[in-house]
């Protein structure tokens, strides 16, 4: 027998658990409900509350329930209520209600059998879902109002969900594959991609799975009437608050026109380029030395393949004139081939030069710039006087050459470059490994053929060939005859030891010519009496470094300091003022101990 106080803790606690109860239905806009083929036996508060009558009434009658339920939705509710007595099964749907104050609500309706199915009964929840169904409204005219934007666009546009499953095209991209929305989204990505593009496309693609950011490429797309056309398309994914990608968004922007421009341009410039190769590739590689053999042989080994050159040389020997040979007999040679100097570009300004900038990455950056690396995509790059390229520069490089993908100043999203990477140096680059002034991983990127061009000292058996083309060369440029060459002149300019190489043996030669008034070429002795180089202490030069060192010096013992302006170092040097002034803060020259006392 239970006693009077178990019976009022019992009740205490009902009481309390119809109040949860009670409270957690309000706060989740759930109201609960039982009925069987009488009718409603039972309403929750909430769920009157929902439907906006008193909570204090009874639950209401078949026939007062459906004068609650939206006129247009009353057939669809009597049918439903009826297939499930029927069936006798659980049952989810959702339907609107009309307030008795006249405002509508949408309501889902989630029901199953009674416990264990007995009886005819069902049990289940009534849940206020206008918020969510109004959102879902505003997302479905939002998308629908997008949708028709997108079909104004004069480009292809399409939408891809987070694993590039297809989730619309607009009308263009639709006319341009010749199918249906429907037929579009059953298609899949590699028969649209031209075979030539597909891995370097799939490439892409994959990476950007992994790892999603905007980026952008070209490629070539089959129409429906089986031809192809380049398109430049660009691929940007939309997060959401989290962060989590939810959707691809891509555009393709027709620029087959401009590449057959470019093709026609690139085709009609083949025999120019023929033309000027053969009057200047080799100017000043002519000879048959031995050691001149062995770097030709090393020439025609190497062009075949993409490897990095790495041409080392005195200044003057004709080392990008090496580059340009090498470039002709590769399979890139109907393509760029783009020459940079890296020592003439102040530091600053390097990493915009080699990779482009973006509109506003800096002051003075007042639109989009193609970098060289891009404009030698499909070619070859030069990078001449390697040597001298900033620190922070030298990082840049080496992620180029390793990842093979470039970024504009100012953006950080990676462009994919087909570049063949030659370089030239007159510096010892171990030595400035050593020195910490070259990143070692850089200079092994490098140095994976290296080649070394002779100075012309080491092959003088070639200056008389070399005297004898120029001398042609330049009479027949000034409209002179000349026939002879003084045996003297020629004794003299191959026992020269000849410092600045083959460039000044071309500019003594070219002074002879236009100063010659006669048929027999001769040379003004006095132009050879420069001794070689030496540093102001008397000592043989023993590194590249130091002879430039020694050169710099001298150019500032002349100026009197002076680095700028028509009589300043740099303009003797014939280098720019701010790549002067970078050599001598890398060597570590004091231009202030070479201005005259005041």
């Amino acid at each position: 027998m239970i006693d009077a106080t178990t019976i009022g803790s019992l009740e205490a606690q009902l009481r309390a658990t119809l109040f949860y109860l009670a409270e957690g239905e309000r706060l989740a806009h759930t109201g609960s409900w039982a009925f069987d083929a009488a009718g409603f036996k039972h309403w929750s508060s909430e769920l009157f509350v929902i439907h906006g009558l008193d909570p204090a009434g009874n639950a209401p009658s078949i026939p007062e329930y459906m004068a609650l339920v939206h006129p247009e939705d009353r057939e669809f509710v009597a049918q439903a209520i009826e297939k499930m007595l029927v069936d006798h099964h659980g049952f989810d749907f959702t339907k609107r209600i009309v307030r008795p104050d006249g405002t509508i609500r949408h309501v889902r309706c989630v029901g199953v059998p009674a416990a264990h199915g007995e009886g005819e009964g069902f049990v289940g929840t009534g849940i206020d879902v206008t918020e969510q169904e109004q959102l879902t409204a505003a997302l479905r005219k939002s998308e629908l109002e997008l949708r028709q934007i997108l079909d104004l666009a004069p480009q292809i546009i399409g939408v891809l969900g987070p694993r590039r499953e297809r989730l619309y095209a607009n009308r263009v991209a639709l006319a341009y594959y010749g199918v249906t929305l429907e037929e579009w989204l059953q298609r899949s990505f590699g028969p649209e991609v031209h075979p030539d593009d597909f891995d370097r496309v799939k490439t892409l693609v994959d990476r950007s799975v992994a790892n999603p950011a905007a980026y952008e490429l070209e490629m070539r797309l089959r129409r429906g009437d089986g031809s192809y056309r380049w398109f430049l398309v660009r691929y940007n994914p939309l997060r959401d608050a989290q962060g989590q990608l939810i959707r691809w968004y891509l555009a393709c922007t027709d620029i087959d026109d401009r590449k057959r421009i470019e093709d026609r341009m690139r085709n009609e410039t083949i025999a120019l380029r023929e033309d000027l190769d053969r009057a200047s590739m080799f100017e000043e590689i002519v000879g048959s030395s031995p050691v001149l053999k062995r770097v030709l042989a090393q020439v025609v080994k190497v062009a075949q393949t993409d490897s990095t050159v790495l041409i080392l040389g005195e200044t003057g020997t004709g080392k990008e004139l090496l580059a340009r040979a090498v470039h002709k007999r590769s399979r890139r040679a109907s393509a760029a081939f783009i020459g940079v100097n890296c020592a003439a570009i102040p530091p600053s300004l390097v990493a915009s030069e080699l990779f482009g900038h973006e509109k506003g990455a800096f002051t003075g950056a007042v639109q989009r710039r193609l970098g060289r690396f891009e404009a030698a995509d499909g070619g070859t790059i030069f990078l001449d006087e390697i040597g001298e390229l900033p620190p922070e520069a030298q990082v840049s490089l080496l992620r180029v050459l390793q990842e093979r993908e470039i970024e504009r100043v100012g953006s950080s999203h990676p462009i994919a470059v087909d570049v063949r990477v030659l370089a030239a140096t007159n510096r010892d680059l171990e030595a400035a490994v050593e020195r910490g002034t070259f990143r070692e991983d850089l200079f092994y990127r490098l140095n994976v053929f290296p080649i070394r061009l002779p100075p012309l000292r080491e092959r003088a058996q070639d200056i008389p060939i070399l005297v004898e083309y120029l001398v042609d060369r330049f009479a027949k440029q000034t409209g002179k005859v000349i026939r002879n060459i003084e045996k003297q002149t020629l004794q003299r300019l191959t026992a020269y030891d000849w410092p600045g190489n083959v460039r000044e043996l071309q500019n003594v030669i070219e002074r002879a010519v236009v100063l010659s008034e006669g048929e027999t070429f001769v040379i003004d002795e006095s132009w050879l009496a420069r001794k070689q180089r030496k540093p102001s202490n008397g000592t043989a030069v023993t590194t590249l470094a130091d002879g430039e060192k020694a050169l710099i010096e001298a150019a500032l013992q002349e100026t009197h300091g002076r680095v700028a302006g028509p009589r300043g170092a740099a303009a003797k040097l014939g280098i720019p003022r701010q790549t002067l002034e970078w050599k001598i803060r890398n060597l570590n020259i004091d231009k202030l101990a070479f201005q005259r006392p005041r």
